[in-house]
């Protein structure tokens, strides 16, 4: 499998720029009782609110934003596939649905313990656009302009034409949300260029139903490793989720998120999302989040993030400022975790005030300089991260959030017990 350096580097391959405007069935789903709503105590004490200027944006805010496609419940994903007069399909468009799904929608159950039922709807046939791909300017960090007769806004026109004339076409009306997946051999190989792009939270183009498309990601070339998990990362950015990598023309922090989450790293082998990113999307429930928002020693116990099943705690979060709070949870491996090599209680600091792109998550390392604990390591993963989480006899310590987490000990379930103090 190919790896590209600086991946995570402004322009670099590797991950999706998801672009805010403005600045097959899946499981049955559980009844949704007791999740904590923006204005509950729990996230009132323990979410902070993100600044003026980026709270309709994508943030690390726990609760829905106006704007983005809810995450819980049924969703439907209209699937449109398109191809170019010089860079005809040359699969079919059933073989390029089954590099998505049914993973996808089956990633989504799966991590969201059934409260998200997404349900891909194919149009099986290729929508030849108008003009050579080259023609409409597509590149990394390519954005939708409603003044712009080419790039995007050409290609959403063009689609919303293709399909307004097709007469087994049911219609815009009933959809959540949009993925365009187009032919592969369009435009460079992901592992030259990522073009791969979601434009979430504002109406694009009109449909002739009197509505708008909005919501749309855009899938270009193959992703290497699975490739389904490219269109989680960027239908995470619909349901409202920032990135994670480092987009910034800046040096990147040494470590920002690593393979802890879809939002991050979204190549090579499997992983699940922060605990964080599932409450904010509304996959756990009240009783599932521990909150500690004053000076006070408690306890925890943890069950891992992976674990099907809508019990046991998931999360300890801990306000620490205005915009600032740490994320405390288990990893272990199975699930959807799959180079989990160290189990243990991960620990992740979260800034609302700090843009996507630009390193809102954190994670903190038990074992600074180590080379991961990988036996055999992923060029797509960030090893130093792997050996990260804190295991019982460590102590995670922020002096000046005046935090510490101590991990107590684990049982054979991989729960792990904790002490959390605040002074």
């Amino acid at each position: 499998m190919p790896h590209i350096p600086g991946r995570r580097a402004v322009l670099a391959a590797g991950g999706s720029i998801a672009l805010l405007l403005g600045s097959t069935p899946g499981t049955a789903v559980a009844p949704l009782t007791g999740t904590p709503a923006p204005g509950s105590t729990a996230a009132t004490a323990c979410a902070p609110e993100a600044p003026t200027g980026l709270a309709e944006g994508l943030t690390e805010t726990i609760g829905a934003t106006p704007g983005f496609t809810d995450a819980t419940g049924t969703v439907s994903a209209l699937t449109v596939f398109i191809d170019f007069p010089d860079a005809e399909a040359e699969i079919s468009t059933r073989e390029r649905f089954a590099e998505f799904f049914p993973e996808t929608a089956e990633h989504f159950a799966a991590s969201s313990y059934g409260r998200l039922d997404y349900r891909a709807v194919p149009v099986h046939r290729w929508l030849r656009m108008s003009q050579p791909f080259e023609d409409y300017g597509i590149d990394r960090g390519a954005g939708w302009r409603p003044d712009d007769d080419q790039g995007y806004n050409r290609l959403l026109h063009e689609i919303v034409d293709a399909l307004a004339d097709d007469p087994d076409f049911p219609g815009f009306g009933d959809h959540d949300l949009i993925n365009v997946l187009a032919t592969p051999n369009a435009g460079p190989p992901a592992t030259e260029q990522v073009l791969s792009v979601t434009f979430p939270g504002r109406d694009l183009v009109p449909t002739p139903d009197g509505g708008a498309l909005r919501d749309v990601s855009f899938i270009w070339s193959h992703q290497p490793g699975d490739p389904y998990r490219v269109l989680l990362h960027e239908n995470g950015h619909v349901f409202g989720l920032p990135d994670l990598y480092w987009t910034d023309h800046a040096p990147a922090p040494d470590t920002l998120a690593g393979h802890w989450d879809v939002m991050e790293q979204d190549w090579g082998p499997g992983n699940d999302f922060l605990a964080w990113h599932k409450w904010k999307l509304g996959w756990l429930a009240a009783d599932q989040v521990d909150c500690v928002a004053e000076a006070t020693t408690t306890e925890h116990v943890l069950t891992p993030v992976g674990t099907p099943g809508t019990e046991g705690t998931r999360l300890v979060a801990v306000r620490t400022g205005e915009h600032e709070a740490l994320a405390i949870e288990v990893r272990a491996p199975g699930g959807l975790d799959d180079v989990v090599c160290r189990p243990g209680v991960l620990v992740s600091r979260i800034s609302t005030e700090t843009a996507s792109g630009l390193g809102p998550v954190r994670v903190a390392d038990a074992t600074p300089g180590s080379a991961g604990c990988q036996p055999t390591p992923d060029p797509q993963v960030t090893a130093e991260l792997t050996d990260a989480p804190f295991v019982p006899g460590e102590t995670f310590r922020d002096r000046d959030a005046r935090v510490s987490v101590h991990v107590l000990d684990a049982d054979d379930a991989g729960r792990h017990r904790i002490r959390v103090t605040r002074w």
